[in-house]
């Protein structure tokens, strides 16, 4: 029986959490197409369907899943037996600040697979709100800096790029609720929204202030983690990146968006803060580590 292969693998990996093959293929530099190819050929030797495809991009199957945390391993032993033979490794310390809306249940993940291809390298990891990381990228508060921005869509509303900035992923928007609890939902809307100072609360009373949509704010967060927990406890509506979808809410089906006059959303982008100037040698190395670790 043959055995799996890290390149389909990998294709795999990345195409589950793009959640498209669209988004995945500019990551491995490779066209949709061959990604297509890819997956099929590694579909095939599995004998099982891996990925399910819809309208919103795609999603692993239950065998997809099961295969995904293997995948993960497999590549973390991979890069591992390269690192060292080659003699490869971070060594010493770094500060990481991570915005509170990235992939909030699977960051912990990360940075620990992070740690095992690197135990020399002693992680400082604080979770923030991405106003707070954007406005540290001068101070010496973090060596790295992982933000959020809304993508700016056509008409003019998000956020233009920064120069230096560094696009890791892109995630749809989506107005979520708790599950099977949105039949009531009226205006004006109950917004669940984290303080005036973060970018997405700014955002999403923009665009409901230019469709006028009427709405109120039913309950402020003071993080995400807070406003996963008021969405599930059914206070009201946001907005939310896929990957910071808990359980216990969902994305609102279209028919009730469209019933309450909810605008399009846009995506949000992922992105790393430019290098300082004079950065350790520790942190630029970690600094590309972490793109393809994160991204």
């Amino acid at each position: 029986m043959r055995g799996f292969d890290l390149e389909q693998l990998r294709t795999f990996v990345a195409v589950a959490d793009s959640g498209s093959l669209s988004a995945a293929a500019p990551r491995l530099f490779l066209s949709q197409s061959s990604v297509s190819e890819q997956l099929r050929k590694l579909e095939e030797r599995a004998g099982v369907p891996l990925l399910l495809r819809g309208r919103r991009g795609v999603q692993p199957t239950p065998a997809g899943e099961r295969l995904l945390g293997h995948a993960r391993r497999m590549l973390d032993l991979d890069a591992l037996a390269m690192q060292d033979i080659r003699g490869e490794t971070l060594a010493g310390e770094l500060r990481l600040a991570i915005t509170d809306y990235y992939r909030t249940a699977e960051i912990a993940g990360m940075l620990r697979r992070l740690r095992e291809r690197h135990p020399q390298l002693r992680l400082h990891v604080t979770v923030m709100k991405s106003a707070a990381i954007d406005a540290g990228v001068d101070d010496d508060a973090f060596d790295i800096g992982l933000t959020m921005r809304v993508v700016r869509a056509r008409g003019g509303t998000g956020e233009r790029p920064r120069a230096g900035w560094r696009p890791l992923r892109r995630e749809p928007l989506a107005w979520v609720g708790a599950r099977g609890d949105t039949e009531g939902i009226a205006v004006p809307l109950p917004l669940v929204l984290l303080p005036d100072t973060c970018s997405l609360h700014q955002y999403v009373v923009r665009m409901l202030k230019r469709a006028r949509v009427p709405y109120r704010v039913s309950h402020s967060a003071s993080g995400v983690a807070g406003l996963q927990m008021a969405l599930a406890a059914g206070l009201g509506i946001s907005c939310l990146n896929r990957s910071a979808i808990p359980a216990g809410v969902a994305a609102l089906d279209p028919s009730t968006a469209s019933s309450l006059r909810l605008p399009a959303l846009p995506e949000v982008e992922f992105c790393l803060l430019p290098p300082r100037r004079g950065e350790a040698p520790v942190v630029q190395a970690a600094r590309e580590v972490l793109a393809e670790q994160l991204g």
